[in-house]
């Protein structure tokens, strides 16, 4: 009996315990008979937890689902964007950079914009005057005669050369210019504008797209015709008969100069129909043909020196545009008698071609950094390359002119373009009298002192962009040697080692000091002169080395016994793997400044090429 009274008071409290949880807990049960399913935690709304609200619900709605139960859910259903933080992060950042990209892409256009002008300006202002300086030098030449070792007057010795490389290549550019613009006075303007004219608007809209692709071919080929004949003209030659091979070269070069010259005109007086069309249908069309640039760049992959290729691209074709609307602009004032009044009517159109172009450029570069996640901080290294290209050709050690190496970099090649404004000029401007003389004479001076002016502001602003950079030691670095000559002469080791009569070796006589920089700043010595270098001509054959005494036979080494496979193919293993870190390191020195240097408008790199 007393078993069974305890377990029935064991019982009694047991209920009681369980029916004090079911007040606590009114929904528990409700949870456990599976008719609602709630979880343990009480449910999140818009910020606070409402009990009453889940008691109510729980009272009124019922177990199956409905519609209103749906809304409700959804109408106070909440999140916290901190779960995850380091995405919404990175899209914010690319946000910002996005922001950013108009203010450092136009720094980069106007640096680049100002540096092709300044190659622009040298072909009118500078060019001219170094021609004139050569041509004076070669007139000097009979007061040397032809038999003294030294002349008394110039004190120049008999052996020198008639001219340095770089007055052979501004008389080659300067005989260019010339012969190019006799042979385009023979192009009419006027008959290829009425042809442009009196095709449709579907034609000439097709016709601008094939003169847009021939440019960037003609630019592409046409620097490496100019390189050759250069190179070709200035290479030291053992006979004199190998001075015949400039003449094909410089013929080659003029004719791609005037073929590229008439390209221009023809877009020139393209664009000059599309101004002067009556419902400005063929202007809108060449505007949209902007957009249609923005389809064919963004959705492709693009690296760091791709994205490099475009924006020198981009500057060219904006400076480019800029002259074509130039040369639009006088034909169209020449046609108007130079009223005033026409060129507000012209005003409009300019601007809407400009403003197009800013905007495709800025949309594209815009979306291209945010699709492969470069930053904008790319577009100050693409400045600092540029500034780079500009110090260096004022160094002692230049190994070319400035105006080239923007040809090179950019794809600009002020030639053709100088051709065809100066052939536009002097046939919209007419030159009579004194007056008009004195008038050219002092535009000519002022085009002389914005240079000089362009060129000074420009060397200040690339020695404060290459200093940020870090990239002022490079300057003074000494250009690689050339590989030995196989076949004529022996080689280094070898000259190092032959005793010269004197029983002093070559490396005795002549030792090789190490280079060391100047101690004043970067800027020291940008305008100094190149100095001739010698390690371009051979060097003069040495004597062959001695033989070696008939009386100390040399001592065969001893033979060796040939390597099993195994222990051959653990030392190729082992030779690989101690390649493998060398290449690593090599990969992990080289810093993006020294790949960026290394691309011009043409180079492929990676996979695309603008």
């Amino acid at each position: 009996m007393a078993d069974v009274s305890g377990t029935e008071l064991s019982d009694g409290k047991e209920a009681e315990i369980e029916l004090k949880k079911r007040q606590k807990r009114p929904w528990e049960d409700l949870h456990k008979s599976a008719k609602i399913v709630l979880t343990p935690e009480l449910p999140e709304t818009l910020g606070f937890y409402d009990i009453g609200a889940v008691r109510r619900q729980q009272r009124e709605l019922p177990a199956d689902p409905s519609l209103t139960r749906f809304i409700s859910a959804e109408l106070t259903r909440g999140y916290f964007l901190e779960h995850n933080e380091a995405k919404y992060t990175e899209r914010r950042e690319r946000v910002y950079t996005c922001m950013r990209i108009p203010k450092e892409l136009e720094k980069l256009m106007t640096f680049g914009f100002f540096l092709c002008a300044d190659a622009f300006l040298y072909v009118f202002t500078l060019l001219p005057l170094r021609v004139l300086l050569a041509v004076l030098r070669l007139l000097t030449l009979p007061c040397c005669g032809f038999r003294a070792r030294t002349c008394p007057y110039c004190r120049r010795s008999s052996g020198s050369r008639l001219l340095q490389p770089a007055q052979v290549c501004d008389v080659l550019k300067g005989l260019i210019m010339v012969l190019c613009f006799s042979m385009m006075h023979y192009v009419d303007y006027s008959m290829m504008y009425h042809l442009i004219r009196g095709q449709s608007v579907i034609k000439l809209y097709i016709i601008y797209n094939m003169l847009e692709v021939a440019d960037r071919l003609f630019s592409s080929f046409g620097q490496d015709i100019l390189d050759a004949l250069y190179w070709t003209a200035t290479e030291p030659k053992e006979r004199k008969r190998d001075s015949i091979g400039v003449i094909p070269h410089f013929l080659m070069a003029v004719f791609y100069v005037f073929l590229h010259a008439i390209l221009i005109m023809v877009q020139a007086s393209t664009l000059n129909v599309a101004f002067n069309s009556h419902n400005k249908s063929l202007l809108t069309i060449m505007m949209s043909n902007n957009f249609v640039e923005i389809k064919g760049s963004v959705f492709k992959k693009f690296e760091k020196n791709n994205l490099f290729q475009m924006s020198n691209s981009d500057i060219k074709e904006r400076f480019t545009s800029y002259v074509l609307l130039l040369i639009v602009c006088l034909r169209n004032m020449e046609q108007f008698s130079w009223n005033p009044d026409h060129l507000w009517v012209l005003f409009p159109d300019v601007f809407m071609v400009v403003t197009s172009e800013v905007a495709v450029d800025i949309i594209k570069h815009a979306f291209i950094t945010k699709f492969n996640d470069i930053t904008a901080e790319v577009y100050s290294e693409y400045r600092a390359s540029l500034a780079f290209d500009l110090v260096s050709s004022r160094q002692k050690n230049a190994c070319t002119d400035y105006s080239d190496s923007v040809a090179r970099r950019m794809g600009f090649i002020p030639l053709p373009l100088a051709v065809l404004l100066i052939r536009v000029v002097m046939t919209s401007v007419k030159v009579q009298g004194a007056l008009s003389y004195s008038c050219v004479f002092l535009c000519y001076l002022g085009l002389v002192t914005l240079k000089v002016l362009n060129s000074i502001v420009l060397l200040g602003k690339s020695c404060v962009y290459v200093k940020r950079a870090n990239m002022e030691d490079k300057l003074f670095e000494t250009p690689s040697a050339a590989p030995p000559s196989t076949g004529k002469g022996p080689s280094r080791a070898d000259q190092a080692r032959c005793p010269t009569p004197s029983g002093e070796t070559l490396m005795e006589q002549k030792p090789i000091r190490p280079f060391s920089p100047p101690p004043s700043s970067s800027t020291s010595s940008v305008t100094t002169q190149p100095t001739l270098r010698t390690d371009l001509f051979p060097p003069p054959p040495a004597e062959p080395c001695p033989a070696t005494p008939a009386s100390r036979p040399p001592t065969p080494p001893p033979e060796r016994p040939a390597p099993s496979l195994a222990e051959a193919a653990a030392a190729a293993e082992g030779e690989e793997e101690e390649e493998e870190p060398q290449e690593a390191s090599d990969l992990k020195h080289r810093t993006p400044n020294e790949d960026l240097l290394e691309i011009d408008r043409f180079t492929i790199c990676g996979n695309r090429i603008d």
